[in-house]
């Protein structure tokens, strides 16, 4: 079985080897075998991988919070899609059986995007009355953030 993807990173739109970094198998948990091999994220890469993600963040802030709604459903409906293949993916990955992923993976992700794009556009600001004086809230995207998972 093999799972080898264009390139090690997917940055900005594109694929993208990083030269620098430290080749490694993708290993099957469930029987040893190397399904693909990648190169670790050198500091350009990274670099790279951040700044792409800083310019995509002013896009994503400027848009309208219906829009935003729009285009995660949008993702969502492709997770669906796609489930099978992304079941499979999954499963070289982690070694859980396919009758699991197909069933939890994916399609959980594409049941939160789509809960929250039926719930960006009702994010609305607050008034706070503080008797006298108020004050006011507005839900603004603010930044990138790193998350590292498991």
């Amino acid at each position: 079985m093999r799972a080898q993807p264009k390139a090690s990173h997917y940055i900005g739109g594109r694929y993208v080897e990083s030269p620098e970094g430290h080749p490694f198998p993708s290993i099957y948990p469930a029987t040893g075998e190397a399904i693909a091999s990648l190169n670790s994220a050198d500091a350009k890469t990274v670099e790279a991988a951040v700044a792409a993600a800083v310019e995509g963040q002013k896009i994503w802030a400027a848009t309208p919070p219906a829009e935003r709604g729009r285009v995660l459903r949008k993702a969502a409906d492709i997770l669906r899609e796609r489930n099978r293949a992304l079941s499979e993916l999954e499963t070289l990955d982690t070694g859980k059986p396919l009758q699991e992923t197909l069933v939890a993976d994916a399609a959980s992700g594409a049941d939160c995007l789509e809960y929250y794009g039926g719930l960006a556009a009702t994010l609305t600001g607050e008034h706070i009355d503080l008797g006298g004086s108020f004050a006011f809230t507005k839900r603004e995207p603010l930044g990138v953030c790193v998350g590292i998972g498991a």
